[in-house]
């Protein structure tokens, strides 16, 4: 089980205990790319611990280390790479092929209690859990997905170093409008590779 500590948080993963504190922001999740992660009560808030539970790698709460409270979440999942069909040699000449597929890219996503926004808990959390993803899991490569509008959101991805990589219209939609009708919204893609982050780190 993987644990990060930084000076005033611990990231760990999920536990039954969660529900409460998770409740809280999920009631209403912000911004709309979490409306699938809704939660309308306590028991629901329950099941979806003990699911999340289940990954100890990449999901992580947020928690207070002064209080023990869960104030957000972090995770991020994989991109699997699908090399192109290169062809090598073993010992005897014959050729063999190095296609197996490999995931070392991950899309990280983030979301805080509104109640403790603004403390800089989410810089603090997305730092460590991305020095975490490059030093201690390997990753080449991080990418974040982010609201043309969520402005907080654009600022942390180039707090951390990431490098504002294009501008998709109209990209995907989360929620319909009164009339029933998809509610398409601009996405920001925001990337960083491990060298990049090795050298803002001064790790070279």
């Amino acid at each position: 089980m993987s644990t990060i500590e930084t000076e005033r948080l611990i990231l760990r993963p999920f536990r039954e205990s969660d529900a409460a504190d998770v409740l809280e922001y999920l009631r209403k999740p912000e911004p709309n790319c979490f409306v699938g992660l809704k939660l309308d009560s306590l028991d629901q808030a329950r099941a979806e611990m003990a699911r999340r539970a289940e990954d100890k790698e990449y999901s992580f709460a947020i928690v207070l280390k002064e209080s023990g409270k869960v104030i957000g979440e972090i995770d991020a999942e994989s991109t699997t790479y699908e090399p192109p069909k290169l062809c090598s040699h073993d010992e005897t000449g014959a050729a063999q092929k190095d296609d197996a597929p490999r995931k070392d890219t991950f899309s990280p996503s983030w979301m805080l209690n509104a109640a403790y926004r603004g403390k800089g808990y989410a810089y603090e959390a997305a730092n460590a859990f991305f020095d975490y993803l490059f030093m201690r899991k390997g990753i080449r490569r991080i990418f974040a997905y982010t609201e043309d509008y969520n402005v907080r959101s654009q600022h942390l991805c180039e707090k951390l170093g990431m490098r504002r990589e294009g501008l998709f219209l109209e990209f995907v939609s989360f929620v319909r409008d009164a009339d029933g009708n998809p509610v398409y919204e601009n996405t920001m893609q925001y990337a960083i590779l491990k060298k990049e982050w090795m050298e803002k780190q001064g790790k070279v």
